[in-house]
């Protein structure tokens, strides 16, 4: 919530005269290349640089830089507004417990009833630095969802510290240089993407000629070497030297290096020792690659270190699973004068698990979101903006009906979509294993594609790891990477352990879980996503998800915890309108004559007649018809996706009473039938109802095998009057 309070001291900035980026925000949003998500957050980011000095946010909100509560409007008693009039951290910690979210709920009632009690009990300053996880250096993270654009929003940082650099290079609260950490777990999905900062236009966010000689000026580094320099007496670790050859500059600026944070920064951190040149060839041959390798990951370190100006730039920060030991390198760093900020990027930026922060002694709260983020956009925002509105359906079936009629549904919605960029829409299934992915699924999509008439060979691509029982393809990985080309003829995807976080492939146009563990059970959300990137104009794009019950559980619980949404409105998300028309009376300027109106009252004599004759009859002789589909639940932009209840294959036995059972006919009847109307023929509804259920000792449950709702509906209809006129 602490972004809450730095965007409304932000926005009162931008809009006071003492603004000095004001026409170079007038600029970008001029050039309508950049998306509001990404505009947010260079707003944020250039107040917290020029405004507030590149300062630690600690710093900031315990001198009340973001304060803005009039304490005299506050309802509290003498010795808490006594403190919170002169202890400005005091006063930063009881705005952030007391704002609010869109539905009214307190950030953190308890802080601001411990306030209230005992204001003398709480360390304002180390409350707030324990929130901050004791940084003491400018430490920001930027929370915008898949498809906003994150590797752009580095790029435009990047340029924009640069310009500033340029123009004051003496002043420390601008970044030179600049190395971007990608997790290791990504690496294959995120880095060809973070190569896309290369292509990054500077003219989107400055005009020239500033543009291009900025773009003149930066050199990249992809540190991507793992084996060791030979014959080098001064640095071994190729990355390092890489690094070195840069910073015999003292002068350096616009460096921007990028590397995998625990493979190349993180290993071996804690290995802190040396030994002497003369005893390391006594030593055994596998403590003497030991020790090369911890030299060679001390020698990156140091090399870094050396970096002047440098910003450090996290990717995805909340997959940095070893975020100690990153930031006991940061912190290495920032002893450095040459050090200058930490910048994080993650849609996701949720702790797991969440943090304890304790206030007083007998109060500690728990706190799930990092409180470094100093810009949310949420993720239904960017939906019909920059992301395809999505139709989630989740049915309670088995794995392959879900991947039959998520198969079947793509093809009759997506079969001819090519997009403007030559693509074709693609559908991506994920297995929890290669042998399911091998032996079931692979077998159900070749089903479907000669049901369709589609040529499995040509329209499916299998793609995984291999094992001893099945090699991956030799053009597997190539097809996989051309996947958003138009030369791609691929349809459905076969994946596992592949194609999660970092996966930018913007023709794909479907994503079916079918598994319980089809990918990791924190990951149902982002996997979810996939298929939701803009290609051409995302308020006219769809896309389609399909889940079984425990993922879209999982999709509706994270959507709750992440993004404060539920899978209904993720569901349902219209695109905003932006543009309104008018409508205005032509009949003075035509000059028509007036209208004259005439109300005609017509009467008409109703004939009712029984539709059935004899009830009992009808009821005695009724044989309950046999059901043949399964409910599938929607939710959907278009109102003709509606769910439906044709019948009651939920897969589980539902407890019958015979009493409620009579309830529920006559709720479902919205007033035309009442108990005493159906008691009168209780036998024979006693009858109907042994036929509809299955007795299992000592308990009845409904037969799943009866259509249960034509059941209920045939009773009503038989009670039922004709109308004619």
């Amino acid at each position: 919530m602490f972004y809450k309070i730095i965007e409304r001291k932000r926005d009162e900035w931008l809009n006071s005269p003492c603004c000095v980026v004001s026409d170079l925000i007038s600029y970008i949003e001029r050039q309508h290349k950049m998306r509001d998500a990404q505009i947010e957050s260079i707003k944020t980011y250039l107040f917290l640089k020029i405004e507030c000095k590149n300062q630690p946010l600690w710093e900031l909100f315990a001198s009340g830089k973001f304060n803005s509560t009039n304490v005299d409007d506050l309802e509290v008693n003498r010795a808490t507004r006594e403190i919170l009039e002169v202890n400005p951290a005091a006063l930063a910690l009881w705005e952030y417990a007391s704002i609010s979210d869109e539905n009214g709920n307190v950030n953190s009632p308890k802080i601001v009833a411990a306030i209230k009690k005992a204001p003398d009990s709480i360390d304002y300053t180390g409350v707030i630095k324990e929130l901050f996880f004791n940084v003491t250096y400018p430490d920001y993270l930027f929370s915008i969802p898949m498809g906003a654009g994150k590797t752009y929003l580095m790029a435009a940082l990047i340029y924009l510290n640069l310009y500033f650099a340029l123009a004051e290079p003496d002043n420390p609260i601008f970044a030179h240089n600049f190395i971007l950490f990608v997790p290791s777990g990504l690496k294959s999905s995120i880095v060809p993407s973070l190569r896309d900062i290369q292509n990054f236009n500077p003219l989107w966010i400055l005009p020239d000629p500033v543009a291009s000689n900025l773009k003149s000026l930066i050199q990249y580094e992809w540190l991507q070497e793992s084996s060791s320099a030979s014959k080098s007496n001064i640095v071994k670790n190729p990355n390092a030297r890489k690094i070195s050859m840069h910073t015999a500059n003292p002068n350096l600026m616009g460096l921007v290096a990028m590397t995998n944070a625990e493979k190349v920064i993180l290993d071996r951190v804690d290995n802190n020792f040396s030994i002497d040149e003369s005893l390391l060839k006594s030593l055994p041959e596998d403590e003497r690659k030991e020790y090369e390798a911890t030299r060679q990951a001390n020698e990156l370190r140091e090399q870094i270190g050396k970096i002047p100006g440098l910003c450090v730039l996290i990717d995805e920060v909340h997959h940095a699973s070893d975020d100690q030991k990153l930031r006991k390198v940061v912190n290495k760093w920032m002893e450095q004068s040459n050090f200058n900020s930490v910048l994080g990027f993650s849609g996701t930026p949720n702790m797991d698990p969440a943090s304890r922060i304790k206030i007083t002694d007998e109060l500690s709260v728990k706190c799930t979101q990092y409180a470094n983020v100093v810009t949310y956009y949420p993720l239904i925002n960017g939906i019909g903006n920059f992301l395809k509105i999505p139709t989630v359906r989740h049915a309670n079936l088995d794995s392959t009906e879900i991947i039959s009629r998520g198969l079947r549904e793509f093809f009759d919605k997506y079969a001819e979509t090519v997009y403007s960029n030559g693509t074709s829409a693609k559908v991506a299934i994920y297995a929890p294993k290669i042998k399911d992915l091998e032996e079931d699924i692979y077998p159900t999509a070749c089903a479907i594609c000669a049901e369709l008439g589609i040529n499995p060979t040509e329209s499916i691509l299998k793609y995984h790891k291999g094992n001893s029982d099945y090699q991956i393809d030799e053009d597997a990985q190539f097809e996989f990477s051309t996947l958003d080309s138009p030369t791609s003829k691929k349809r459905i995807i076969l994946l596992v352990g592949i194609g999660r976080e970092g996966w930018n492939c913007k023709s794909l146009t479907g994503v079916i879980l079918s598994q319980r563990n089809s990918c990791p059970q924190n990951m149902v959300l982002q996997i979810s996503c996939r298929c939701l990137r803009e290609v051409d104009n995302a308020r006219k794009e769809t896309a389609l998800i399909w889940l079984n019950k425990f993922n879209a559980d999982k999709l509706n619980q994270q959507l709750l915890e992440q993004q404060y949404t539920t899978i209904t409105e993720f569901g349902s998300k219209k695109p905003d309108d932006l543009v309104t028309l008018n409508r205005y009376s032509r009949m003075e300027r035509l000059k028509l004559p007036p209208i004259d109106y005439y109300q005609i009252k017509i009467n008409y004599n109703t004939v009712e007649t029984a539709q059935i004759t004899d009830i009992g009859d009808y009821l005695r002789t009724y044989q309950p018809p046999v059901s043949d589909s399964t409910v599938i639940y929607t939710q959907g932009f278009d109102p003709a996706d509606t769910a439906s209840e044709s019948a009651v294959g939920y897969g589980y036995a539902e407890s019958a009473i015979f009493r409620l059972w009579l309830d529920n006919i006559i709720k479902e009847s919205l007033g035309l039938l009442d108990i005493e109307t159906l008691t009168r023929y209780e036998a024979e509804l006693k009858s109907i109802f042994n036929k509809i259920i299955v007795v299992n000792g000592d308990t009845a449950v409904y037969n799943t095998d009866i259509d249960q709702a034509k059941v209920r509906s045939d009773i009503r209809n038989c009670f039922a009057t004709r109308r004619r006129f």
